[in-house]
C-alpha cells in the first residue's frame, strides 16, 4: 500500500512597519486565515516571524514541526510543516 502525503498550507510572514497609530507588527497568512502580532523587541527578526507563524498554526489547529525559509527579495519568510507520512521529495548529492 502506498504511503500518503499529508498536505499542509504554507504560512507566509511579513513585517509591517510602524504607522502614526500602530507600532511595528508581523503578519502571518495562509489561505485558511491570518493573524497580526505586535513586534517583540526581545526577539530578533527571525524569532518574531517564527512567533507569528506559530500563533497562526496554533489558531488553525495545525500541529507538527515547522521549517523556516526566506522569501525572495527579503519580503518575509515562509514556513512549511515537516511532519507527514512520507516526504514529497528528498535531494542528495552536492549542491551547486
Amino acid at each position: 500500500m502506498a504511503k500518503s502525503i499529508r498536505s499542509y498550507q504554507a504560512i507566509i510572514t511579513k513585517y509591517l512597519p510602524a504607522s502614526n497609530v500602530k507600532g511595528s507588527r508581523i503578519k502571518a497568512s495562509a489561505a485558511a486565515g491570518s493573524i497580526t502580532i505586535h513586534l517583540d523587541h526581545a526577539l530578533n527578526a527571525e524569532g518574531n516571524h517564527a512567533k507569528a507563524a506559530e500563533v497562526l498554526a496554533n489558531k488553525l489547529g495545525w500541529r507538527g514541526a515547522w521549517i523556516m525559509g526566506g522569501m525572495p527579495g527579503d519580503s518575509g519568510y515562509c514556513f512549511v510543516c515537516a511532519n507527514g507520512d512520507a516526504a514529497a521529495f528528498t535531494t542528495e548529492g552536492e549542491s551547486k
